[in-house]
């Protein structure tokens, strides 16, 4: 995982070097953006800069043409006060400003507006110059002066940066996301396989190759884990064979034997029929190993299911089953010539091994429906193919059991707490194997019915 922390903090350290690229990219249209205006308001157009040369040019009797070109340059009016207020004359004056005043107008307008132009004075020898500037040019303070426009420009401008910013640090985070969860995708999708007990194996280059090689060398332990404990078991099924198959004949020949008591009779046919139920534990103990373990390799063929349905169905009525029992078929028309590609003789087994769980929970007898229906779901079409009775049912706490309470070939519980038999694992196997789900439901009045789903 040393690795692994190499390479988030080489993205979380291009990430904060891009923060700091984008403060100082920042400041530096910060500087663009208002250095022409800073320049105005303190440079040669601004207004202590003019009010110092147009005070030099000045007489009693007028201004000098130069100073008077400057000043409508810049749409600046002007007065030239004497000390007892009045004017010595004026330039480009509005309308509505007067030509005298008293020393509190001169000491109100002074420091700010007069008439709501922004004013700037300028004491000199003989009197007081007033320049005034056009309307909403200027913001005066007590001790300074701001441009109104860089004033009303401001909130834009940082606005803008923000937004900006924001903008910038999303994109760069998308793209590093988008790249480290490409990196890291294949890791993680290995992972959560190998989770599921198959086995994976990555190429991937680069800074995550230690991890990969990390995750191929687990892959390689647990399939030879795997593996080891799906031999086993078959070696056990084959090592019991022999044995059991010699149980099975000494027991059939003491139930047939003349010599043999009835007792002894019954007693060996209790011996033969629960080597039969071992035999077939044994059966099903190795092809649930090797469904598990994908040891089972699947023989693919194109399946016409309403005609594997009814093949079984009449296998089963010839093999001698109880008139307790009885077989119906419900093919819908749209089924009837579907075709699936798959393991013929597993979903055959899948069948049996639901109609037999049928059978085995309703001693008493019941009625069993094999249907079979084509429809369209999730915008896929689908067969589903369902096996349903009017028995006893199923309890819901039963089945909650079955769809929550892990089989005791998959549970880590050392009681290994028996859910049920083999039966309905291999059939939720056998169906995954095929890309398709199982679903146990209550049948309508009573009953209960399981539908394998396959998409074709």
């Amino acid at each position: 995982m040393k690795s692994f922390g190499a390479y988030i903090s080489k993205y979380l350290a291009s990430f904060a070097a891009f923060i700091l690229l984008l403060l100082f990219i920042n400041v530096i249209i910060f500087v663009v953006a208002f250095h022409k205006t800073v320049t105005e308001d303190y440079g040669a157009a601004s207004p202590r800069t003019m009010l110092e040369r147009t005070a030099a040019s000045v007489t009693h009797d007028a201004l000098s043409e130069e100073a008077a070109q400057r000043l409508r340059e810049q749409n600046i009016w002007a007065l030239y006060l004497t000390p007892d207020g009045n004017c010595f004359w004026a330039f480009d004056l509005p309308a509505e400003i007067p030509q005298s005043y008293t020393i509190q107008d001169v000491a109100l307008f002074s420091k700010g507006y007069l008439a709501d132009y922004p004013v700037f004075v300028w004491n000199t020898a003989d009197g007081l110059l007033v320049l005034g500037y056009p309307k909403n040019s200027y913001m005066k303070l007590t001790s300074n002066y701001y441009s109104i426009a860089a004033i009303q420009r401001l909130p834009l401008f940082l606005m803008g940066m923000l937004g900006t910013d924001l903008i910038c640090l999303f994109i760069a985070y998308y793209y590093s996301r988008r790249k480290i969860i490409r990196n890291t995708e294949p890791i993680v999708a290995a992972v959560e396989k190998l989770s599921d007990g198959k086995a994976i194996s990555l190429h991937v280059d680069g800074e995550l190759a230690e991890i990969a090689e990390s995750v191929n060398k687990a892959s390689n332990i647990l399939s030879k884990q795997n593996e080891a404990r799906a031999n086993w078991i078959s070696g056990v099924s084959h090592d019991i064979r022999t044995p059991l198959s010699m149980i099975m004949g000494y027991a059939e020949r003491i139930a047939q034997s003349k010599e043999a008591s009835a007792s002894i009779k019954e007693q060996a046919e209790i011996v033969r029929n629960q080597s039969v139920k071992i035999k077939e534990l044994v059966q099903d103990l190795n092809l649930v190993s090797q469904l598990e373990y994908e040891m089972q390799p699947l023989h693919l063929e194109v399946i016409r299911l309403s005609k594997l349905i009814r093949s079984y169905a009449a296998e089963l009525l010839n093999s001698g089953i109880s008139d307790t029992y009885t077989i119906e078929i419900e093919i819908a028309e749209n089924a009837e010539n579907a075709v699936l590609e798959g393991d013929a003789r597993l979903i055959l087994r899948a069948i049996s091994n639901l109609v037999q769980n049928s059978i085995k929970h309703n001693p008493d007898g019941c009625k069993i429906y094999l249907a079979l229906e084509c429809t369209k779901k999730y915008a896929k079409n689908c067969l589903i193919l369902s096996v349903t009775d009017d028995g006893i049912g199923i309890s819901p706490e039963k089945r909650c059991e079955l769809e929550k309470k892990p089989h005791y070939m998959e549970s880590t519980d050392e009681r290994l707490d028996l859910r049920h038999g083999l039966g309905l694992l291999i059939v939720q196997q056998i169906v995954s194997a095929h890309k398709g789900t199982m679903q146990i439901v209550d049948a309508v009045p009573h009953g209960c019915k399981t539908s394998l789903t396959f998409v074709l």
